[in-house]
């Protein structure tokens, strides 16, 4: 793209590639991913989309981890992708505004729709009661990305080698280590660390953790489920995401190998992006990096005590997992803290 007196115009360019798999113990996939060029309007990783120049609408990059017994689990995160994508489509895409303030609302608005959307589906097809997702959702816009945040997958920013999880788990483990009663060693190790605060689906409303992080030339950005965060500590990640000898595609397929090599107890999405560019500068040493809320007019952009949503596997004990996770809380002096589902 040419600017005035023929000069290159300065642009931010998105290197992406995305990967899923079933895993060593599942007999069939609820996760769900995309990639999509808001500005063309496609979704998915043919070349175009791949390797492409950030425009005005900006990219999205969606991670969603289905839960619930039978298919529901595959339902809720196709939904979930399909809904999100679907709303910015018909919203911000059509829209003469292009702010960033927009934008991080149009995204809320989106995960809040889905919510709703797959709330009412499990009402009326008893078959799908109870099924949820998880969510990450990542806007790119000029310089920052806008993160909209609902359950226990995750996002990373690698920087110079250097690894920082952008979202916070919305998980009985990270309120405890938020509490001061847990170490992240100690919350890893954990029989509860499947528990999470908060799905779209089993409620029907949903707080959705909004943040934002500037970027600098040669980012990189890990989105994934937690069949891999749980079997693959971050800085494995960093190191196979920084060897200059992998190509996006070799990361994805080397991550995704690593958790089988561990088991594989889950389904493993991963995508990975490199973000480039003369418009974006250097890192700098007194750049913050990390969860940020970002505060839209509703006001509402952190997460707050949410119902229980506990997931699908492992096996419930006797009671179900309800009665499991009342029990557990009460026993670390946290039931009060937590509103439980109806």
């Amino acid at each position: 793209m040419m600017g005035l007196f023929g000069s290159k115009k300065p642009q931010v360019t998105i290197s992406v590639f995305g990967k899923t798999d079933l895993g060593r113990t599942r007999d069939h996939n609820e996760d769900s991913f995309l990639v999509a060029d808001l500005t063309t309007k496609e979704a998915s990783l043919q070349p175009t989309v791949r390797e492409h120049t950030l425009g005005p609408k900006g990219t999205l990059l969606l991670v969603a981890d289905g839960m619930g017994g039978a298919a529901s689990g595959e339902v809720a995160s196709q939904m979930a992708i399909e809904t999100i994508y679907n709303h910015l489509l018909e919203t911000w895409c059509t829209e003469e505004s292009v702010t960033p303030e927009q934008f991080a609302t149009r995204i809320k608005e989106a995960v809040e729709e889905t919510n709703q959307r797959i709330y009412a589906a499990a009402r009326e097809t008893p078959e799908h009661k109870g099924m949820g997702t998880t969510a990450t959702a990542v806007g790119v816009l000029g310089s920052h990305l806008y993160l909209a945040q609902v359950g226990d997958s995750r996002a990373y920013l690698i920087r110079n080698k250097q690894v920082t999880q952008l979202t916070k788990d919305q998980s009985l483990m990270q309120r405890l280590i938020d509490a001061g009663e847990l170490t992240e060693e100690e919350a890893e190790k954990s029989e509860r660390r499947n528990i999470i605060l908060q799905a779209l689906g089993p409620d029907h409303k949903v707080r959705v953790d909004l943040t934002q992080q500037l970027v600098r030339r040669g980012d990189m950005l890990v989105l994934c489920s937690d069949g891999l965060s749980g079997q693959v500590k971050k800085e494995e990640i960093a190191e196979i995401v920084s060897d200059p000898t992998n190509d996006l595609v070799a990361i994805c397929s080397e991550l995704i190998d690593l958790a089988n090599a561990r088991g594989g107890p889950d389904n493993i999405t991963v995508i990975v992006a490199r973000l480039s560019g003369d418009t974006l500068d250097e890192p700098k040493a007194e750049d913050q990096v990390g969860h940020q809320p970002y505060h839209v007019l509703d006001g509402e952009s952190t997460t707050e005590p949410v119902p229980i949503y506990t997931g699908s596997p492992p096996p419930e004990p006797k009671g179900g997992a309800l009665a499991l996770v009342v029990a557990s809380l009460a026993a670390l002096g946290l039931a009060a803290a937590i509103y439980l589902l109806t």
